[in-house]
């Protein structure tokens, strides 16, 4: 079976299922779709980040914790650590400073 699979899946994201052992926890093509999903829901969610950040939230923290808090809803379809990532990618794809989102 060839892989033709044409998009990288960043180490950030593969960590998200890799165990101790730098071992995949889900099928490769799981994974896969998962980073697409994540992928497509930060980029998705740039207009959104910035129409808050000119109308209503001016701090970007405030912005990307509240996006955070949303997807960790069990509604959002995404886990909570998948929820992390995609904030930290939507801070990435807005140029915006990352917070830390160990400390909530």
């Amino acid at each position: 079976m060839s892989d033709d699979y044409q998009i990288d899946i960043p180490p950030s994201f593969f960590a998200l299922y890799t165990d101790a052992r730098q071992r995949l926890s889900e099928p490769i093509g799981t994974v896969r779709a998962r980073y697409e999903l994540c992928e497509d829901l930060a980029t998705h969610l740039i207009e959104q980040a910035q129409t808050l950040h000119h109308v209503a939230v001016p701090s970007e923290d405030e912005i990307l914790h509240r996006i955070r808090d949303g997807l960790l809803s069990a509604e959002s379809g995404v886990s909570p650590a998948e929820a992390t990532w995609i904030a930290r990618r939507l801070a990435e794809l807005l140029n915006w400073t990352c917070p830390d989102f160990s400390a909530v």
